[in-house]
């Protein structure tokens, strides 16, 4: 919601932190086309995450309540938003030190709104902090090193900031500029703390990381004022290709009867976001470029402001999409790391909460190593253990019978991340490798990433995710709804997340779907192996020439 009505009965129009990150095409399409999205239901892993991150939030608020409810104030969310919001101001009033669910008053004249999981009264220094939940990572550990930039933290259920050296910071901007929305909230009734700082407790709910706000102030103030006055209607806006359209539910719907949906409007004028999508088509505006035939068509040096790829692969990009071409290659000869022995892996996971499912395809034979013990659930462990030895042993073998080992995954930053995150979480386990023993097969050349054999030797103009890159193998799915997504609302189903029965057509439907996925890497393989060469075009033949020659 971003309208509401005023003190005197005039349209208003309001903004949260939410829309200060994200597009601003559909910031004004929720504002003004409202009616278009009722009863649409919401995208399956966006309400996962929703209710996830409120389920977080729950879990923080009664652990840090039950510690010391003596001075803690909770805010009753059952009651109306004006009421919330007099009972925060009079608890600031009042100098409560924890304020649990505080709404702040909406501000007219600004638009701004807004309210704040806990409002943390400055013992040093006076005012209020405002502290966020999130259901995030917002640091990551790291060894003490002396020389490093130590983040500012404090405990829990105490006032103690000061450096961190058993962290890293995680950049998060949505959520400084939420504090930064927050702190401005309560600088214009006098209760912000002159500390400047906010503090965001994240998934691991170990500690509160501090922001510095200082900084990213005047940021903040520029992009309020573009946001609101896109709300407002006085800025016009226009579609553009960006990360956020894969789940947005103006891509495919038009907001109003007869119009086009964002991906007819893109489509129909050739927009240079669908091949160069977020601050790629940012800067190639700037340079005149508003379409995939006038980079298709470019001429002379590059420009100077270009940041990212080689600018003449973003050309090559354009000339492809221009002829239908899904790939383009960029060497003479596609090669991919082979061995006697290959393993192909997957995993699944859900949020951060755990890998519950390891998948392996070799010589044909799929096998999943699968807990479904809903997570987080010490059987995790288990079959973590159970894949990890079974690899080993497999890699083992194929040693010692004078043959070679490969083990292959697509895109390892997820199958990296949780290889660590299994081992450290569950130590001591039988079977639990420790982390250096990870680290020596993950830098080895037995572990290759398929994402990263495909990235370097073609040019992908549809993107280069796997459901992008095996159809062009001659892969496909056999449910045309298997996705990441689509499988977290399976797996609620398959451990009765909800409650009732599991349903194991969905354990069957998530088995079938991680089959495909290593399915899928060994025909990629093969496919580059034997066929890539002859079916995909050379970047030569997309040289700086104008498409129309």
């Amino acid at each position: 919601m971003y309208s509401g009505i005023g003190d005197h009965g005039e349209r208003a129009a309001f903004l949260d932190a939410r829309a200060l990150i994200g597009c601003r095409h559909r910031l004004l399409l929720d504002s003004t086309h409202p009616r278009v999205l009722t009863g649409v239901s919401e995208d399956a892993g966006v309400q996962q995450r929703r209710e996830a991150a409120a389920a977080h939030r729950m879990l923080v608020r009664d652990t840090l309540v039950a510690a010391d409810p003596e001075r803690w104030l909770v805010i009753a969310p059952e009651q109306t938003a004006a009421q919330r919001a007099a009972e925060t101001m009079a608890a600031m009033e009042a100098g409560i030190e924890r304020i649990w669910g505080g709404l702040l008053p909406q501000e007219l004249d600004t638009g701004r709104r807004g309210g704040c999981e806990i409002l943390r009264r400055d013992p040093d220094r006076g005012g209020y902090v405002p502290i966020i939940v999130v259901n995030h990572k917002v640091t990551d550990p790291r060894q003490p090193d002396p020389a490093d930039f130590h983040p500012l933290t404090t405990e829990l259920y105490t006032w103690n900031p000061k450096p961190d050296k058993h962290v890293r910071n995680r950049p998060q901007p949505r959520d400084q500029q939420r504090l930064a929305h927050l702190y401005r909230m309560l600088q214009r009734h006098g209760y912000a703390s002159p500390a400047l700082v906010g503090g965001a407790i994240g998934y691991h709910f170990d500690r509160v990381l501090l922001h510095d706000l200082g900084p990213i102030l005047d940021d903040y103030d520029r992009r309020y004022a573009d946001r609101i006055a896109v709300v407002r209607g006085e800025l016009p806006t226009v579609p553009s290709k960006v990360p956020e359209c894969r789940q947005c539910p103006w891509w495919s719907r038009a907001p109003e009867e007869g119009g086009q949906s964002c991906e007819q409007w893109l489509v129909g004028r050739r927009d240079i976001s669908l091949v160069a999508p977020g601050s790629r088509a940012e800067v190639l505006r700037r340079h005149g470029v508003e379409t995939i035939d006038d980079l298709a068509a470019w001429e002379g040096d590059d420009p100077d402001d270009w940041q990212y790829e080689p600018f003449t692969e973003a050309i090559v990009t354009a000339r492809a999409w221009a002829t239908g071409a899904p790939l383009v290659r960029r060497v003479d000869r596609v090669q991919v790391t082979r061995a006697d022995v290959e393993v192909d892996v997957d995993l699944e996971s859900y949020q951060e909460h755990g890998a519950y499912l390891w998948g392996t395809l070799l010589d044909g034979v799929y096998r999943g190593f699968v807990t479904w013990d809903p997570l987080p659930t010490r059987d995790e462990g288990r079959s973590f253990a159970e894949f990890w030895s079974w690899l080993m042993e497999i890699r083992a073998q194929a040693a010692a019978d004078g043959k070679t080992f490969a083990a292959y995954c697509y895109s390892r930053t997820a199958e990296d991340k949780w290889l660590y995150e299994s081992a450290r979480r569950f130590a001591g386990m039988p079977g639990i490798p420790t982390e250096r023993e990870i680290q020596r097969f993950v830098d080895s050349p037995q572990w290759v990433d398929m994402f990263q054999a495909v990235s370097e030797q073609f040019i992908c103009p549809n993107g280069k995710g796997l459901k992008k890159i095996a159809p062009v193998a001659g892969f496909s799915w056999r449910d045309p709804e298997a996705g990441g997504e689509a499988s977290m609302s399976w797996y609620r189903l398959a451990v009765a997340y909800e409650g009732g029965e599991p349903d194991l057509s969905q354990r069957t439907r998530i088995l079938e779907y991680n089959e495909d996925d290593v399915l899928a890497t060994q025909v990629l393989r093969d496919w580059m192996t034997d066929r890539a060469d002859a079916e995909v075009p050379a970047i030569s033949d997309f040289g700086r020439r104008s498409i129309a020659e």
